[in-house]
């Protein structure tokens, strides 16, 4: 039996030991960083990239903005707040497009793919797609919007056994972009070339016909041309609307009907079911949801 010095030891000991452990509480406080959280009313800038002009709106932000994306400042949710508002649900159905066709593509062995117009990554980005399937596909990305460049990295989180790389490159100078993908595709070997909801924003000025045609031309019997393009055809409440509401922005709108895109496929074998409207293009089930569509879709096969 202890008596009552023993007694008095001990909750000395306990007190001591309460002390020390205090101390080393209020230290680890000390060394934990501060966290600060962002009220949910208040919205979370993104921020800005020394070669990003966040004063003025960019097509690749706008698109963001209407995929429900956070890399866009407020001149972008303007612009994508004065379009119709079934334009977010355009934009998710472009998306969708593009993962049934390039999930086709590399189903057929396709293993080499070049994205021009890419925009800022939303995942499954095309190479995650393509490189599930094919762990060895090359991918190269390219686009000429500053605003794309901050995000590039996420681009190129390639599998060890393929590659993913990212230009900085315009499409209105294709043989410049042809030679600098060159570096990182192999040109003797089908490529699908894939131009996802861009040459709306190539004025006829800016001959995007001539564009795509010199772009196909230096691809390899049994590429293939991967194209989405805004139109109103479906929509005929909406013209002139999407145009006004770009053209405020300062940023060039050339929306087109199915008859001044399909001159885009001019020489190419398109595949079925054709060109047709985005819930209407897929090649395994379930089908979309047969849904009114601002795009014009297609893939073809250059002989």
């Amino acid at each position: 039996m202890l008596g009552p010095t023993a007694g008095r030891q001990s909750a000395t000991g306990t007190r001591k030991i309460q002390s020390r452990l205090r101390k080393m509480q209020v230290r680890l406080r000390l060394l934990q960083p501060e966290v600060s959280y962002a009220k949910e009313s208040e919205p979370v800038e993104p921020a800005v990239h020394p070669s990003v002009d966040h004063t003025k709106p960019h097509p690749a932000r706008v698109y963001d903005w209407l995929l429900g994306g956070e890399n866009n400042y407020p001149v972008d949710r303007e612009v994508g707040e004065a379009l119709p508002t079934e334009t977010r649900g355009n934009a998710v159905r472009n998306r969708a497009f593009m993962r049934r066709a390039v999930d086709w593509l590399a189903k057929k062995g396709v293993d080499q793919f070049l994205d021009i117009g890419s925009g800022i990554p939303t995942e499954p980005n095309l190479h995650q797609i393509v490189q599930s399937i094919a762990p060895a596909a090359r991918i190269v990305y390219a686009d000429s919007d500053p605003s794309v460049l901050p995000h590039a990295q996420a681009l190129l989180t390639s599998t060890p056994q393929g590659s993913s790389d990212f230009l900085h490159a315009d499409v209105r100078q294709p043989m410049d972009l042809l030679e600098r993908a060159s570096a990182h595709l192999d040109f003797e070997r089908p490529v699908a070339l894939s131009l996802l909801a861009l040459l709306h924003f190539l004025p006829d000025d800016e001959d995007p016909y001539g564009v795509v045609s010199t772009l196909v031309k230096a691809l390899p019997p049994g590429s293939f041309l991967l194209l989405s393009h805004g139109t109103t055809d479906q929509h005929p409440e909406w013209q002139g609307k999407i145009e006004a509401a770009y053209e405020q922005a300062a940023i060039p709108l050339r929306l087109r009907t199915r008859h001044e895109v399909d001159p885009f496929f001019e020489g190419l074998e398109l595949v079925a079911p054709g060109l047709v409207y985005a819930t209407e293009w897929y090649q395994e089930g379930p089908a979309p949801i047969p849904e009114r569509s601002g795009l014009h879709v297609g893939v073809a096969r250059i002989p």
